[in-house]
């Protein structure tokens, strides 16, 4: 569905995305179906599309108004995703996807890795998303509804 317009220097990137995101999918993870990935070489390296099923539901940052059900949804993705032990550095607000029914969807896997089973990721997630939230000029109820969410 998206367009990655990077280059990279083998395609191996985006078959560990789709294997992360696949994986995820298989769990029952809240997270649009994963379909595939292609690439192909350019220049002094590849390029390449992820695919995935199109899922309804508006970014995030399109809809402040997160409700606390939204709120626990999203806790409770990040609380599987600390006791799986997987670590995804480019997780941010605009990679929440609200549904119209409810609850929250996940995206983008790139660079997504598993972290020893001593590490908590849960202070490294909250704080990756209150800092996406504060960067993307969040009003100051989202940011409340989120620091208010208690861990599961």
């Amino acid at each position: 569905r998206h367009v990655n317009e990077r280059t990279y220097r083998t395609h191996l990137r985006f078959a560990a995305e789709h294997a992360v995101h696949r994986g995820l999918w298989e769990a029952g993870f809240p997270t649009v179906e994963p379909l595939g990935y292609a690439w192909r070489p350019t220049g002094l390296g590849v390029e390449g599309i992820l695919l995935t099923r199109m899922a309804e539901g508006d970014p995030w940052p399109r809809r402040w108004d997160l409700s606390n059900q939204r709120a626990e949804a999203i806790c409770l993705a990040l609380d599987s995703l600390c006791r799986w032990g997987l670590w995804s550095p480019d997780l941010n607000a605009t990679n929440v996807l609200l549904p119209p029914q409810g609850g929250a969807l996940f995206l983008d896997w790139d660079r997504a890795r598993f972290e020893p089973p001593d590490h908590d990721l849960w202070p490294r997630y909250r704080a990756r998303l209150m800092r996406s939230l504060g960067k993307l000029g969040a009003p100051a109820a989202a940011l409340e509804v989120i620091e208010s969410a208690s861990r599961p």
